[in-house]
């Protein structure tokens, strides 16, 4: 199995209860950054049981996936016991085969987006696996100077114009909907503050990165996914997760 099957197997516990493979795909030290669960294969395990046990079954759907290193990238519509569909964005680290260590952000699923689009419809498949790590140079680059506004002026060099298609649930496809998003923004005094980058994980056109900051005054991670063709960002998804207090967390790895 690669590792991408392992994750797949780890996340499909969650619909088939089989506490087995539970076991066999995690190391009993997993460490977990969910701040909703607490720490440990067995916590985990605890979940899986959980929801079996639930009147109504758990859902599960893997739309998109790619492998960096010891890292693994799924991007999944989830529906937790009938709770109501969420789309999640999760990150599985690996030691010796085995999944030693998890991040992810979760949104629900709402309507989609001005330009029409859903929050996980899109291309799917991994391509120009020569070009990785140009690609994440590239949306590093675009994260410094355009997310975190070291050189927002460089918009457009990054964007493929108007081709550029957004899932962003608020925000339509083009640079024009991104500019008109920011400036939006901007006029309603809507702060978007992109403070600090954890992890940029990508395996040919596929990037995500990892980072907080604060959004709308409130403390945040944030999740962007992108897809790069010929240089430029030509496809953007993104999940935005409140950080709750640390007295409400389950664990104490933090976030990230």
């Amino acid at each position: 199995m690669t590792h991408t099957d392992i994750a797949k197997a780890l996340v499909g516990t969650f619909v088939s209860g089989d506490v087995a493979v539970a076991e066999a795909s995690a190391l009993p030290s997993y460490k977990q950054h969910n701040l909703n669960f607490g720490d440990g294969r067995d916590a985990f395990v605890a979940a899986v049981k959980g929801l079996q046990e639930a009147p109504v079954k758990t859902t599960l759907q893997t739309v998109r996936s790619f492998e960096d290193g010891e890292y693994v990238v799924l991007q999944s519509i989830v529906n937790f016991a009938g709770s109501g569909d969420q789309v999640a964005l999760d990150v599985f680290r690996f030691e010796d085969d085995k999944i030693a260590e998890h991040w992810d952000n979760v949104a629900n699923v709402v309507a989609p987006n001005p330009s029409g689009h859903t929050q996980t419809d899109g291309a799917t498949e991994v391509t120009d696996l020569d070009k990785t790590d140009a690609n994440k140079a590239l949306v590093a680059d675009f994260v410094r100077d355009v997310l975190r506004g070291e050189n927002p002026d460089k918009l457009p060099e990054y964007i493929a114009g108007e081709d550029y298609i957004q899932h962003n649930v608020d925000i339509a496809d083009g640079l024009t909907g991104l500019t008109t998003a920011f400036a939006a923004m901007a006029e309603q005094g809507v702060a978007m503050v992109y403070d600090k980058v954890f992890k940029v994980l990508g395996q040919g056109n596929f990037v995500l990165v990892l980072g907080d900051g604060e959004f709308g005054g409130k403390p945040v991670a944030f999740y962007d996914l992108f897809r790069v063709a010929d240089g430029k960002i030509a496809e953007h998804w993104d999940i935005i997760e409140e950080i709750p207090a640390e007295s409400e967390w389950a664990n104490t790895n933090g976030k990230f």
